[in-house]
């Protein structure tokens, strides 16, 4: 699947069947995390992948949904980085791109983990001084919402708004 396809068709997907993830896809997934861009190049991020199934149902408290994800992806920063939202943002969008394109599904939970960011941190062992983003839940779809999106015409504008 090229860039513009999976960037055309990816939805986010919160119905999963439960199956694992083989270890190599979410290498890949972290991998392509790693290779978004931020400012100054710092990579100030790291990621936890949880595979445990005790574990997963210790996250899931952020949205239950989450219990059949074949993985969850802690997206962890170094905040003393000037763009770390920005930059953890574009490594969650890169997670999200590459998990459509390997054929599974994935959603960023956005502002349900953060609520609970000093729990999440306590149980993946996260340091004190770095922030906890979001949770990533990614796994073999067992649907595929199809939302509609805004039209081009309705979001584009030429030279002024």
């Amino acid at each position: 699947m090229d860039a513009l396809e999976a960037i055309r068709t990816r939805r986010s997907i919160r119905n999963f069947t439960g199956d694992p993830i083989p270890r190599q896809d979410l290498e890949a997934l972290i991998d392509a995390a790693r290779l978004a861009p931020s400012g100054h190049n710092e990579q100030p991020w790291d990621f936890i992948v949880v595979t445990d199934r005790a574990m997963i149902d210790q996250l899931k408290v952020a949205a239950g949904w989450m219990e059949k994800a074949g993985a969850i992806i802690a997206v962890v920063l170094d905040p003393s980085s000037r763009w770390w939202l920005e930059d953890g943002s574009a490594a969650i969008q890169n997670i999200l791109l590459a998990a459509h394109a390997l054929g599974y599904g994935a959603c960023w939970l956005e502002g349900y983990t953060l609520p609970l960011e000093a729990k999440f941190k306590t149980l993946l062992g996260v340091p004190e001084d770095k922030r906890l983003l979001t949770l990533i839940p990614v796994g073999v779809p067992k649907e595929r919402p199809e939302k509609e999106k805004k039209s081009l015409s309705a979001v584009l504008h030429w030279e002024t708004f």
